[in-house]
């Protein structure tokens, strides 16, 4: 399995006076996320549904220097989401920039494997669960920053069919459409929302996938003209950057950050 390249660069100031909430923050492309965010300025607010996990980030991320907090929050709990952007909101006194992140997954198979009950919990926590999270952080945008911009994880697998994924690629892909429905809705009120579609990242998800199926990474690699799997802290600088300043023309945008997977 082919490692990614190491993404340790200096920090640039690139969120310097926001404030950040983060889902699914308690590790991969999440963990990332809060230590660059953090990094590069922004106070965070960490959340995930495992304490331990979003403890041990929030304490790595005040140990660096950063400004960071957390508030247990499980995505198909709309109390829990709203509770969640409330908590930014109290700490800080403001929400600039949210990054929806967190999304749970399925074992790869035919859609005739994929249970009603596992359909289900997909929609409620990929797409109900983003959902109600833009909700909420475009509504306390408004209230407090006044302007900003929301950036939804999505996948390289929701730009074409999935055979592999097929519950999870239709939930990816209907989570387009809402990014691209409310960048159009609340682009004049100075919200921009855009996504990013990754490709094979080295998260604790693929990782487990890949003792599944032994070298169904390195058989992704082979398809991806970068030849490798990407590590979670460059998916976060795709995130960061849609989330700065420097993208402030930049929404509706689904951004493949996929090694070039997509072209081929």
């Amino acid at each position: 399995m082919n490692n990614a390249l190491t993404t340790d660069t200096a920090a640039t100031g690139l969120l310097v006076g926001k404030v950040a909430l983060i889902t699914g923050a308690g590790r991969g492309i999440g963990a990332a996320a809060a230590r660059l965010f953090a990094r590069e300025g922004a106070r965070v607010l960490l959340a995930a549904r495992t304490e331990a996990q979003l403890k041990a980030v929030t304490d790595e991320v005040r140990a660096a220097g950063g400004t960071a907090d957390y508030a247990v929050c499980d995505l198909a709990d709309t109390v829990s989401v709203r509770a969640a952007v409330d908590r930014a909101v109290h700490l800080y006194g403001r929400l600039d920039a949210a990054f929806n992140n967190g999304a749970t997954s399925l074992p790869p198979g035919p859609m005739e494997q994929v249970t009603e009950a596992d359909f289900d919990h997909l929609y409620a926590v990929n797409l109900k669960g983003s959902w109600a999270a833009m909700v909420a952080q475009v509504a306390a945008i408004r209230e407090t920053a006044g302007r900003g911009a929301v950036v939804n994880n999505s996948s390289v697998g929701s730009l074409r069919g999935n055979p592999a994924l097929p519950a999870y690629g239709a939930m990816k892909r209907a989570l387009n459409s809402l990014t691209e429905s409310a960048a159009a809705t609340y682009g004049p009120a100075g919200i921009r929302v855009n996504a990013i579609a990754p490709g094979t990242t080295l998260t604790e998800m693929v990782h487990a996938w890949n003792e599944r199926s032994p070298g169904i990474v390195d058989r992704l690699n082979a398809h991806t003209p970068l030849r490798r799997a990407a590590d979670p802290a460059e998916i976060a600088q795709a995130a960061a950057w849609l989330l700065s300043d420097r993208a402030s023309y930049v929404t509706g945008a689904v951004l493949p950050v996929d090694g070039g997977m997509q072209v081929v």
